[in-house]
């Protein structure tokens, strides 16, 4: 059944066919993000992603879909299950909780659930760290090329959609917002004959 709302129809068309089987989007008129986007869960569960519609609408279109095209890049860049480091310590803390536990054991209970809340808040770090946000951008810029955009109309959508997020929520940019813009503006300079003088 299509949704009732067309901009999450539209949205989704946009979507590729991966991220639209793992993205759940949905309007919330009252959340004050324009665009929430939570850290997806280990399990497999379609994310969810929500934005308000009013303050949504502000945006240019093509803004609206880098924003969107960047979010999904960023879910399906997030690695949960994947064998590292933190995922062990995390598994191996989640296992030894159970053990303790069911041996009455609460000393090694809080041992064992503080080892695996240090690996969880290391995983979590590791996922909205600088080096995750500037390859969720170049997600999007690769996945708006398959959807008919120019690189140089890309890059200015999604630079101009971070810019205008932080004024519709009556913010300043955050340091990893600045560190993308950056990142962004060196990439545009490439294409110094297509940059207009305002960003838009």
């Amino acid at each position: 059944m299509p949704p009732a709302d067309p901009e999450i129809a539209r949205l989704l068309d946009l979507l590729p066919a991966s991220g639209r089987s793992k993205t759940k989007l949905m309007a919330k008129p009252h959340q004050s993000q324009v665009l929430h986007v939570p850290l997806p869960r280990p399990w497999p569960t379609p994310h969810g992603i929500s934005f308000n519609p009013d303050l949504w609408q502000q945006l240019p279109q093509p803004q609206r879909d880098l924003l969107l095209l960047r979010s999904v890049a960023w879910i399906m860049n997030v690695r949960w299950l994947k064998p590292e480091l933190y995922q062990g310590v995390m598994a191996i803390g989640l296992v030894g909780s159970l053990a303790e536990f069911l041996q009455a054991d609460f000393v090694g209970v809080a041992m064992a659930v503080g080892l695996t809340a240090g690996a969880t808040a290391q995983l979590w770090r590791r996922n909205h760290s600088p080096q995750r946000d500037l390859e969720a951008d170049e997600g999007a810029l690769r996945l708006s090329q398959r959807r008919g955009y120019r690189a140089p109309d890309a890059l200015r959508a999604l630079l101009g959609g971070i810019e205008a997020i932080a004024a519709l929520e009556q913010r300043s940019l955050d340091f990893g917002e600045l560190l993308r813009c950056q990142n962004l503006r060196s990439k545009l300079a490439a294409h110094p004959q297509e940059v207009p003088d305002r960003l838009g």
